[in-house]
């Protein structure tokens, strides 16, 4: 519906700095409608839209099309925030990890995932703000993911629960084990692979012991130790050898998808050293995205391992 402009509140931009003069210009001098802005109903904060409404304004209108919000204003943030992450004119890192902050603390419940979904970045930078801001964010037992389930912050019960169903029955997919004991399938996966290996389902840490190595890191360890149950001590295969020998298989080959993977695949052969180079050579100033980004994408492949080893007929 068509509101007054005089009438909305621009308080609350997520926008640290605000809004960028030039991009105001552009959309003034564009001679199409400006697509409609969002409003919070009861407060006639502007949650969207920015940018157009001063637009609208530098035209010389009185009024705007709007959409109306009709949740709390806490909510209303978090709108904000998705939808001035997902839109041509994206929120800065910095905009972004001080809108993770502010959800944090309004919503304790979510889990770090759920609220990089919605800000926009990794599970990974959100945790660490979190561990930041512990003395801030009211203590909560569960967590609540980005399907709508509720599960513990301490998932040694899960694992536990874990290692019994896989015990009795070791055909259960992933993802059913995960569904019945209330943890990730990627949780599920670690417990699957220390039940495989002889080791006990709880990493050392939450058994008191002084270790510092993060989830990631213990399950590409364990991931290195399925290709054939070597030691962490000895060689793992070349990863470049393997790659190679994919690259052989026509069912890869001569499949479009498959050429995709190999091309993915074939970006993480580079060797120790040029990885170094690589790191070493990093922009001062492109260091956090560069890491965020890199977080990201380490979230995938792990989604990506999960589902093709419990989605995918295995053969034999």
């Amino acid at each position: 519906m068509e509101v007054e402009i005089d009438t909305l509140d621009l308080s609350g931009s997520p926008r640290l700095a605000g809004e960028r003069p030039e991009h105001i210009h552009l959309l003034a001098a564009i001679q199409d409608p400006l697509p409609p802005i969002t409003v919070h109903r009861s407060t006639m904060r502007v949650i969207d839209g920015f940018h157009r409404l001063k637009a609208a304004r530098l035209r010389g209108g009185h009024t705007i099309t709007a959409r109306f919000f009709d949740g709390d204003e806490a909510a209303a943030f978090v709108l904000a925030v998705r939808l001035n992450v997902a839109h041509g004119l994206p929120l800065a890192l910095s905009d972004r990890k001080r809108a993770a902050d502010r959800i944090i603390v309004t919503h304790p419940q979510w889990s770090d995932r759920r609220v990089a979904s919605v800000t926009g970045i990794s599970p990974g930078t959100v945790g660490d703000l979190r561990r930041r801001m512990s003395s801030d964010v009211a203590p909560t037992g569960h967590r609540l993911g980005q399907d709508g389930r509720l599960r513990p912050v301490d998932g040694s019960v899960g694992r536990l629960h874990a290692q019994e169903l896989l015990t009795e029955d070791p055909s259960l997919s992933l993802r059913q084990v995960a569904r019945a004991a209330g943890i990730s399938p990627e949780t599920a996966r670690d417990v699957r692979n220390r039940l495989r290996n002889g080791e006990d389902p709880l990493p050392r840490r939450r058994r008191g012991a002084t270790e510092t190595r993060t989830d990631r890191s213990e399950v590409t360890a364990l991931g290195l130790a399925r290709t054939g149950g070597r030691s962490r001590g000895e060689p793992v295969l070349d990863r470049a050898a393997l790659v190679k020998r994919l690259t052989a298989d026509p069912a890869l080959r001569f499949t479009e998808t498959g050429r995709n993977l190999l091309r993915l695949l074939a970006l993480h052969t580079v060797r120790k050293e040029e990885w170094d180079a690589i790191i070493n050579n990093v922009p001062p100033h492109c260091t956090d995205i560069v890491a965020d980004l890199a977080r990201q994408f380490a979230d995938l492949w792990s989604e990506f391992a999960v589902r093709v080893s419990d989605e995918v007929p295995q053969i034999g």
